[in-house]
């Protein structure tokens, strides 16, 4: 089992990278994993949602942002589409959202 002092800090340390109506649950089942798991959870990397923003900013118009969430689909249709801006201006407003779904998704994987 792993400590509560171990979760708290992994929690403060990565608190940004996850939905915050998710931590709760986030913290309650990485208390009830095995060290093994926890280590890595603790090693798996995580989607920074502030350099996607910057990404998204400079080249959102031809899907690199989604291309890095992994949504291959609607990345392209970004590219299809980047003429038109409108893509693009939604995924300003969406991006750090998406990625601190993809970070929790991911780990829900490992959990």
């Amino acid at each position: 089992m792993v400590n509560s002092q171990q979760v708290d800090a992994y929690i403060m340390a990565n608190k940004k990278y996850f939905p915050d109506e998710k931590i709760p649950y986030l913290k309650e089942k990485l208390a009830s994993m095995d060290s093994s798991k926890f280590e890595l959870v603790t090693t798996s990397s995580l989607k920074d949602p502030v350099v996607l923003l910057v990404v998204s900013l400079f080249l959102g118009s031809f899907g690199v942002d989604r291309f890095m969430l992994g949504n291959i689909g609607y990345g392209i249709v970004k590219i299809l589409f980047c003429w038109t801006g409108i893509l693009t201006i939604i995924d300003w407003f969406l991006i750090m959202k998406k990625a601190r779904e993809y970070n929790f998704n991911s780990l829900a994987l490992i959990m």
